[in-house]
């Protein structure tokens, strides 16, 4: 099950692309799209990638880090990265854990058989490392417009509450 929109992000420590450690806390003071999918080189994952590929440039400007997560290893996110030229990190949770924390590792059903598998969910963090919203019905080819689309929601509702400061919607 997914977590609250303002609850707090739960910490982590994992590897990226490149094998280097990766912590939620070394993005302290940043706003941060993490999104969770189930595996490199995959029709729907390479399509949701893209999206956040070709919107990269708006979803910094909105403030944004784009973090991936899947359960892949590290050298199979460096073969995505490489082919489908992703400008963000990868990030390799392999055991699990992160999934876990952060409620996207689910039990899933496919032709009546039931097994355990990525739950493809995004959560967009704050820079006090707070969740500002979670995205669980991600639609892959247009995932950046459904971020950009949420921020600018927010932003509207800040906007009639001037003490939550939320990022304006950003397009290129």
């Amino acid at each position: 099950m997914a977590l609250a929109v303002g609850s707090k992000a739960p910490a982590f420590k994992t590897v990226d692309q490149e094998g280097q450690p990766v912590s939620l806390a070394e993005y302290k003071g940043k706003k941060v799209v993490l999104y969770f999918y189930p595996r490199d080189l995959t029709p729907g994952c390479t399509a949701e990638a893209c999206s956040l590929r070709d919107n990269y440039k708006a979803l910094q400007k909105a403030g944004y880090e784009v973090l991936g997560i899947s359960t892949d290893s590290s050298k199979s996110h460096k073969k995505f990265i490489e082919k489908e030229n992703l400008p963000f990190r990868l990030l390799a949770d392999e055991d699990k854990t992160v999934h876990e924390k952060f409620g996207a590792w689910v039990e899933k059903s496919m032709y009546g058989r039931k097994y355990m598998g990525t739950a493809r969910i995004t959560y967009l963090i704050d820079e006090q490392g707070v969740i500002e919203d979670v995205i669980e019905k991600v639609d892959t080819k247009n995932h950046a417009d459904q971020i950009l689309g949420a921020l600018n929601s927010a932003s509207v509702k800040a906007d009639k509450n001037p003490l939550k400061k939320v990022a304006k919607k950003a397009k290129k």
